[in-house]
């Protein structure tokens, strides 16, 4: 299993009249904490690409707690428990200030050959960098 957490302040602008974070920019944070996870082992989606593999995501699901707040500084975790194979799957956590789960979400994403847009296994560096969290 491998986890990753970045920091994230709620700004104004993704806020409702009521100062909550607009549902729909959850699921833009999943991007920022995959991207800082890959970063965290070393990866970039630039490189993914310049390899010759993109990542659309497949599924989403999320389950909201509690709302996270205009100039709150959240967690985001990002969970990989399974070894990605042609498909990988994440889990996400949202924590507030105090350290409570606010909000919950999946994500299913499929490695895909660019040139033939066809499925395919990660890259090797990917697969190489995760090797020991699944061994």
């Amino acid at each position: 299993m491998y986890t990753h957490e970045t920091k994230i302040r709620v700004r104004y602008g993704e806020t409702d009249q009521m100062g909550y974070m607009y549902y729909g920019n959850y699921a833009e944070l999943y991007e920022v904490g995959r991207v800082e996870m890959l970063r965290s082992l070393g990866m970039t989606y630039r490189s993914m690409e310049e390899s010759g593999v993109i990542m659309p995501v497949l599924e989403m699901y999320c389950k909201y707690h509690k709302p996270a707040l205009y100039d709150e500084e959240i967690r985001v975790k990002v969970i990989l428990d399974k070894k990605p194979g042609v498909k990988m799957h994440l889990k996400y956590e949202f924590f507030d200030e105090q350290g409570t789960l606010i909000h919950e979400g999946e994500t299913t994403l499929a490695f895909i050959d660019s040139k033939r847009n066809r499925p395919c296994l990660p890259p090797a560096e990917f697969q190489n960098k995760l090797k020991k969290y699944f061994e």
